[in-house]
């Protein structure tokens, strides 16, 4: 039997049939006027290790789901997809646009941060953006990396929220709880407003304990903080420059230097370096009088570790969660994610196992919030595994590392079509290049020829030398690397089509 949702908040959910009244259209006309601001700057550590700094979890393709986090956030939004401000980090600035391109949403500007400086500053920055054209612009502020399996009620909740955004309301949206969860931080709820669902917003509460939590649940008062809002632009600026003049003020002063572009807008590095990294809680929503929240009951998941991942999945009638190439016996309560290789698994209960090409991970699923410590233990080890995967991808195509030992690296190179490294050069390592499908064309100094399949040539210490795919299929290459060092800094670039020259 299902356990009825606690306190007032079962009294106040929304039936099915009210739902059906609310279609996605007719949600969508309510909010016309809303500008999305999706936040693509997290870096998911404790899903590690299909989650990396360069490839954090928003734009990872997780077993059974057809789209990415970030494409799913964006795809939810139906037609207002196309009006969305997208804020990410630098370093993913062709990720998103990739993403985006491949999901069919046009139209959107994508913000990219010198640094991940957290949700506030994020906020404050497309807060800005979006008076440059609205001055009366509502901004619902929707992290990337989270699912949602009713996203009907979610648009419904916005619809309801937007009324009193309207009227001046700082809007967060409460996940209804089902269970006394010490992974996520709470929201207690104060009086009814005005005959709705909408309460306002007592305070805010870290995570507890498990014996708070249980407390929590049984009040019917509180709610999962799920870091979604609805606020008018200008009202979260004067908030923010009442409650953290510090942060308003980098960001007006990195606003006033941006630089707009036909894919991105960039901000002054040295304008946002200080600013304090601090979310939309910590810096406005604790310290405000006009806070609200709307409980939402929308099935929603921050998958924040592999454990929300597990509990998210489809499982057997033993509580397992298998995906890739598994052969498993007498297992209960597990999660086995097979990446580049076969998986037997005999006898494990409430394990994590995650493969990788470059890695793989075993934990007990109790212990689940613990794998960001190891990244952190990586990161002190200036262990590659933290940052990337072998398999990296560029904006002209990918590439892969197969082998690797002193002196040398062997790496497969996918060139996509219509693509071009930059001409660059290497200080201290020399190539050896074979086509091993489709046709290239190579620029080596002062020379530019085609290799083709079983072709190859040699690039010299030193040379200006650039890859081109001017076919209609992808071109794929084997690179070996000889030098005394073959670190991916080692690249001078004098030409790129992707603004990655540096002055």
């Amino acid at each position: 039997m299902q356990r009825p949702l606690p306190g007032d908040f079962a009294r106040r959910r929304m039936t099915d049939s009210r739902l059906i009244l609310l279609s996605f259209r007719a949600v969508l006309r309510v909010c016309l006027m809303l500008i999305p601001v999706v936040l693509a700057g997290g870096s998911g550590t404790r899903l590690w290790p299909l989650s990396r700094a360069e490839m954090p979890k928003q734009f990872v393709a997780f077993p059974g789901r057809e789209h990415t986090l970030f494409q799913e956030t964006l795809l939810r939004l139906g037609e207002r997809a196309s009006a969305t401000v997208v804020v990410c980090n630098e370093q993913h600035r062709f990720l998103a646009a990739e993403q985006l391109r491949r999901a069919g949403v046009a139209g959107t500007r994508i913000l990219l941060e010198p640094a991940m400086r957290n949700t506030a500053p994020a906020a404050a920055l497309a807060a800005l953006e979006a008076m440059e054209t609205d001055a009366g612009a509502l901004l619902l502020v929707l992290p990337s990396d989270h699912a949602i399996s009713r996203p009907e009620r979610l648009l419904a909740a916005v619809a309801e929220a937007e009324t009193f955004a309207r009227k001046g309301y700082l809007m967060a949206f409460g996940i209804v709880p089902d269970a006394p969860a010490t992974g996520y931080g709470y929201m207690a709820a104060g009086e009814v407003l005005a005959r709705s669902s909408a309460r306002k917003l007592d305070r805010f509460v870290e995570k507890p304990d498990s014996a708070t939590a249980e407390a929590y649940l049984a009040s019917g008062d509180y709610l999962w903080n799920s870091g979604m809002f609805l606020f008018g632009a200008a009202t979260y600026l004067t908030e923010l420059k009442r409650h953290a003049p510090e942060i308003y003020e980098v960001c007006r002063q990195a606003h006033d230097g941006i630089e707009r572009g036909a894919d991105f807008s960039r901000y002054p590095d040295d304008a946002f370096a200080d600013c304090r990294d601090l979310s939309i809680d910590h810096a406005v929503m604790e310290h405000t009088d006009g806070g609200a929240v709307i409980p939402l009951d929308a099935g929603w998941s921050d998958l924040g570790a592999w454990d929300a991942v597990w509990n998210d999945a489809e499982r057997d009638n033993k509580g397992n969660s298998v995906s890739g190439d598994v052969i498993g016996r007498d297992l209960s309560g597990s999660h086995i994610q097979a990446g580049s290789r076969l998986i037997a698994a005999l006898g494990l209960r409430d394990l994590l196992v995650i493969d990788t090409a470059d890695a793989l991970l075993v934990a007990d699923r109790a212990r689940a919030q613990e794998v960001g410590d190891i990244v952190r233990e990586l990161q002190q080890r200036a262990r590659a595994e933290a940052e990337r995967h072998s398999l990296v991808n560029r904006p002209w195509g990918s590439y892969q590392s197969l082998a690797a030992g002193p002196g040398f690296q062997v790496k497969h190179l996918i060139v996509n079509p219509g693509a071009a490294l930059s001409l660059q050069s290497h200080a201290r390592r020399a190539e050896h290049w074979t086509v091993v499908r489709g046709r290239s064309v190579v620029t080596c100094d002062d020379r530019e020829f085609t290799l083709g399949v079983n072709e190859s040539t040699v690039i010299p210490l030193g040379s200006k030398h650039r890859l081109r795919n001017d076919g209609n299929e992808p071109v794929e290459i084997i690179e070996v690397q000889l030098g005394d060092y073959l670190g991916e800094d080692d690249i001078v670039r004098y030409e790129d089509r992707y603004d990655r020259v540096k002055d």
